[in-house]
């Protein structure tokens, strides 16, 4: 097997998880949070900028990739790790949540989903053995099946239908997957807001006895609470022994919320977009730095932050940047927003270790204004 996963303990206050992700590229201490580069890049990070802040995992996207520069092209270049300079586990998505989010530029059958390229317009066709096919050119340590990931407003026979063929599709996936050894491909749990549904898809993709699962079609407009429930009634459903994946939840609460209930692994391009657009997270909540307030602003971001950004410059010298349309105030806020996450996660394995995350999510709501 590419990875092994290691459960060091469950926190006795909360039940969350701690534990430790070997993989070919390094150990990944558990939960954690994967900063997204979409395009072989963290946009407006470095590689040696992520080591900083203890980047121990970054996620790619097969999809982008695939369009440009090619996975082939990727190859001949050793890699993504050798290509991107990131020496570090890397997971790549299998493409599937982008060409559905296309809607009229794509079209679903059985064998796999047409799309037109939202760059030029070219036709392309995804299956489930050429997204295997495209991640095992790129390389990454963990791979993720082709599944559909329905809209939030489907009915419930079009969720059952679609976690139906995600199955199929998971199941030609695994046995299109030929890197074992090196790379580790893990199965997506589907079934919308449906208990029921999603007792099946979790119960039918165990039969397949992948290395690790994540859970799909969560934090894509439904309330939080309703998530919440989701989870509460399928991370039980999932085997101790193996990684656990949320996909797409990056929320200072969300983390938290899916921690306790027992979730290992998270991405989400959220920290690194509101960072461009000018918002900071930081232990007191939200910081919009364009703001009027913050122009003769001579604090830094976060008083209790340690990262380069808050230790070096102040929220008027950032609402500077921001104004006039610097790029270096991209790069600070992004480089501080991901330290924060980062730093939140290194938090919560403190907390479950010391058998007290449920004082630390009190702590954190109270300072944050939740």
């Amino acid at each position: 097997m590419a990875i092994r996963y290691e459960l060091i303990k469950e926190c006795k206050q909360s039940g969350a998880r701690l534990g430790r992700l070997h993989t070919p590229h390094g150990v990944i201490e558990t939960p954690i949070f994967m900063p997204v580069g979409t395009q072989a890049t963290v946009k407006a990070m470095t590689p040696e900028e992520l080591k900083d802040i203890e980047s121990q995992i970054i996620l790619s996207n097969t999809y982008h990739l695939y369009l440009r520069p090619g996975h082939k092209l990727i190859e001949k270049a050793g890699g993504l790790h050798k290509f991107m300079g990131w020496d570090r586990p890397i997971l790549t998505d299998s493409g599937g949540f982008q060409v559905f989010s296309l809607g009229d530029l794509r079209k679903i059958r059985e064998e796999g989903v047409e799309f037109r390229s939202h760059i030029d317009g070219s036709k392309h066709f995804l299956s489930p053995e050429k997204a295997v096919e495209i991640q095992n050119s790129i390389g990454s340590d963990i791979m993720m099946v082709l599944d559909e990931c329905p809209p939030p407003d489907a009915d419930r026979e079009y969720i059952r239908n679609s976690l139906k063929r995600t199955t199929r599709w998971a199941k030609r996936c695994k046995e299109a997957h030929e890197n074992t050894k090196v790379q580790a491909l893990f199965g997506i749990v589907q079934g919308g807001m449906f208990e029921d549904l999603r007792r099946q898809s979790a119960s039918e993709l165990l039969e397949l006895d992948f290395p690790g699962y994540a859970i799909g079609g969560l934090s894509v407009g439904e309330p939080k609470p309703l998530m919440y429930e989701v989870l509460d009634y399928t991370v039980p459903l999932l085997p101790k022994h193996k990684p656990r994946y949320l996909m797409g939840v990056g929320t200072p609460d969300a983390l938290l919320e899916a921690v306790i209930r027992g979730m290992d692994m998270f991405d989400c391009v959220l920290p690194t977009r509101i960072a461009r657009n000018g918002t900071a997270m930081t232990s007191e909540g939200k910081v919009i730095i364009k703001n009027a307030k913050h122009k003769e602003s001579f604090i830094p971001l976060d008083k209790e932050c340690g990262c380069y950004t808050c230790k070096t410059y102040t929220r008027a010298y950032l609402r500077h940047l921001f104004k006039t349309n610097e790029i270096l105030g991209l790069r600070l806020m992004t480089y501080h927003n991901l330290y924060f996450i980062l730093h939140l996660m290194k938090g919560i394995r403190k907390a479950i270790s010391g058998d007290r995350l449920l004082d630390f999510k009190k702590e954190f709501y109270e300072k944050y204004g939740y």
